[in-house]
Order: C-alpha cells, then structure tokens, then sequence
C-alpha cells in the first residue's frame, strides 16, 4: 500500500541515551602499588531535542521510523579519566508542531524556525569512586552505575503556519484558485476530493507577501468525522484570514452559495476557535454564464451579512488581482494588531516534588517505599557489590527510610518495594542486617592498607 508523502499527525518512541557508569579502579604506581581511587564518572547519556526546520512541511519521516534514540555516555576510566557524553539526538520539525503526550496533554507548541525542545532528556553518568572518596570513606571498592534516560511515546500535531487559508466544498475551485494565484501546482482534476493534503503558496500584492493554504474539501459533518475534511480543520487553527470558496457552477441538487456558506461556516463553528478571523467570500467560476447570474442575484444579499465579496475565475483569472489585494489588506491589518515578534521563550514547568522527599505506603503484603532520591539511588546500585549496597543502605538511613517503616509497624521479614511496579527492588526489611561490608577491617570504605601510604 503506497504511504502518502504529506503526514500531519505521528506517533513517537524517544529514548534518552543511558549515563556511563562510574569506574573503580585504584591508582598504582611502582613502590606504591595503592596511591588511592582514581576511577572517572560516567559520561551523561544525550537527550532527544525537537528543533524547528523552516524548510520542513510534512512529518513523513517519522512515519517511516517512528523509534528514535539518543547515544549513550560512555564509561569512567582509570586515572580519573570521565567518560564522553552522549551525543544528543536533533529531530528535525516543521514550523508549527504541536508535542502532546498519548493522553492528549500538550507539552509545547513549537512555532518559529530555530525553536527547540528537550522531549527526553539523556540519564546521569555514576560517579567514579575517586569522587565518592572522603575523610571517611578513603578506599571506595564500588562506583555508581549510569542512570537510564527517560522514555515516553508522544504524538506530533502539524497545523499549517499560513496567513489565509480557502475553506470550501469539494470541487468549489480552492486548488485552481491557489494554482492561478501562487507559483503552487497542487493536483486538480474534476472529481471530488481531489486535494487529499493541505497546499501552501505565496502570494504577492503590491509591497506585501503572504501564503495562501487551501484545505481539502469540507462537507457537511466533517467536524464529526465525516468526510476528509476532518483531518484538516487543525490546518485553519493559524490563518490570520479565511476565504470561502464557493462554486457558483455547481449541478448538484439543493446547493446554492447560501446554503453552501452555512454548511461550512457551521462546520468551522462546531471546530471552534475561529470565530475572531476575518472572512471574505469568493464566488468562483463565474465564467460559466448560469454562474455569473447567480452570483449577481446572491451577491447583495452576502453583502448585506457584512461580507466581503468577489467574483472571480480561477480558469480566466478574472477579478484575482482584486482579491489578492483585498487579501493582502486583511493580513497586513492583523499582522499590525499582533504584538511585537518577541525571541521564543521556552518554558518549563516541572512537576511538583513532594516536600517529604519519600513517601512510605501499605499495599497488600509489600511496604512501598516511593520519591524522587530513594528511587534514584537505587537505579545507581550495582547490587553484584557488597560495598556499594551497604552504601545504599546509609543513604537510605540518613534519609530515614528506616525509621519511617518502624513507625509504621513494619516488621523484620516484611517485603519492602523501592520504586514502581514495574521496575522496583524488592528486599526483607531487617533493620540490623550487615550488607557484608561491615565485615571489613574498619568503617565501610576504609582499607587499613592505605595507612602505610
């Protein structure tokens, strides 16, 4: 099945690049086989960044390959030698994305060429144990491990950055009025439903130049579905203007331009969020001699609704100077109401962290222990090490993880959970338990073979 080159609406896999994990290695030299850690961080993982391409007008690309991924950090060395940063990963958007998430929450609304968003952010490299060395700890036998970068699906919303945009009934003439107006060639042919995509051209009237959109054809019912017309209400979102595009040549059975303009206006109503743009009627095909007459007998009484009307043919380029210019007027009212352009800020809105740093529940049988820094420290755990989980074990004290399951009731045996389901580390809450580097000759991280030094 052929794959249309114009896609408007995607759905995105990204993924942050891991962090390097940390490095444990201890510093040798000749007569000093121990000179102490010097084991480098990790490098931090490169982070997804959506960034505005003027140049683009389809996210057809990630139609294709909906999956992307930032490059990881690499790994801490020896002699205190940090690993290298993961390269970010810059896609490339059109000019006026909308980034939502699955749920339909908007993160950003990217408008403006060189506007960018970080939509995963890469993960932290582990330290190395040279800097988790201290007055203390002298001799660490472990190092953090990377963290992992964030994952999340979003959807990508194209909506057209145009200054007028042609409404109309399939066939009303929007793809040869924007052929005969604009350097465009958009498709045409005469059968409904020719423009399966929305079309962009550029329009000059005296000293100002706008672009024109024209977007497929709309029926009755297309807000709810009907039609294509659906599809590509979104595209009108932006337009300074709108021009209705009525064909006074039609042979169908109870239309007339009237009756035609109701229908759409009623449709763009239902869309919502257009009621503030100026409107200007084109009566088109009035080389046709039935439709000349017709558009003179409905042409006051548009007037009359305080409509500007035109007739013009798209086929002998009658009267499109006129309605170039009458454009023209409209835009460049609307753009002297806009504010000044100012530089495209971005900001950010983090959610809120819970002031108590963690937070201790009862769910069934399992204590659960959730917050932004237990959760974090347990991803940087190597569990294979002794050390480093007794490490993880002082951490959680200082923060009180302990004393809160007592206060809670918490037994010895009880399960503890740190993290969400799906992902979490499970362990039998014994508050006296020795992680096994308390066997060690000293406080944890010492090594008395340092002392000779």
């Amino acid at each position: 099945m052929a794959v249309p080159t114009f896609i408007d609406r995607v759905t995105l896999h990204v993924a942050g690049g891991d962090g390097g994990h940390g490095c444990t290695s201890v510093h040798r030299e000749k007569f000093k086989p121990l000179g102490g850690p010097d084991g480098g961080n990790g490098g931090r993982g490169g982070s997804v960044v959506l960034e505005v391409a003027p140049n683009l007008t389809t996210l057809a690309d990630y139609y294709h390959a909906p999956h992307r991924r930032a490059a990881n950090g690499r790994p801490g060395q020896g002699s205190n030698r940090a690993g290298a940063d993961g390269d970010d990963l810059v896609l490339r958007v059109p000019d006026g994305t909308v980034v939502r998430t699955t749920d339909g929450e908007v993160l950003i609304d990217l408008v403006g060429a060189g506007t960018s968003y970080v939509v995963a952010a890469g993960g932290n490299g582990g330290l190395g144990n040279a800097a988790l060395a201290s007055a203390r700890r002298r001799a660490p036998g472990f190092a953090l491990l990377g963290e992992p970068g964030d994952r999340r699906s979003i959807v990508l919303e194209l909506k057209l950055v145009a200054d007028v945009g042609l409404v109309g009934f399939p066939s009303a003439g929007k793809s040869s009025l924007i052929a005969a107006m604009s350097r465009a060639r958009p498709k045409i042919a005469d059968y409904p439903f020719t423009t399966l995509v929305p079309n962009l051209g550029v329009v000059t009237a005296g000293d100002t130049t706008f672009t024109v959109a024209d977007v497929p054809g709309l029926i009755e019912g297309a807000s709810e579905g009907r039609g294509l017309g659906h599809e590509f209400l979104r595209h009108v979102e932006r337009c300074s203007a709108l021009c209705h595009v009525i064909d006074c040549a039609t042979l169908e059975p109870g239309r007339d331009p009237l009756s035609d303009l109701d229908v759409i206006e009623g449709e763009l109503a239902a869309h919502g969020g257009l009621e503030d743009r100026p409107r200007i009627v084109v009566l088109n095909k009035v080389d046709v001699p039935d439709a000349q007459d017709l558009a003179e007998l409905v042409k006051p009484e548009l007037a009359a609704r305080g409509l500007h009307v035109f007739e013009v043919s798209a086929a002998t380029h009658a009267g499109l100077v006129e309605l170039s210019y009458a454009m023209a007027r409209l835009v460049q009212g609307r753009r002297a109401a806009a504010p000044p352009a100012e530089p495209t800020r971005i900001v950010i809105r983090p959610r809120a962290v819970d002031e108590s740093d963690f937070t201790v529940t009862r769910e069934g049988d399992v204590w659960r222990v959730r917050g932004r820094r237990p959760e974090r420290w347990v991803r940087q755990t190597d569990f294979s090490n002794d050390e480093a989980v007794g490490y993880l074990a002082d951490r959680l004290n200082r923060l009180g993880v302990e004393d809160k399951l007592r206060k809670l009731g918490a037994q010895r045996g009880d399960a503890v959970a740190i993290g969400a389901e799906d992902n979490a580390v499970v362990f039998d809450f014994d508050p006296s338990v020795e992680s096994g580097a308390e066997l060690l000759q000293g406080p944890r991280g010492s090594d008395p073979r340092l002392d000779g030094r």
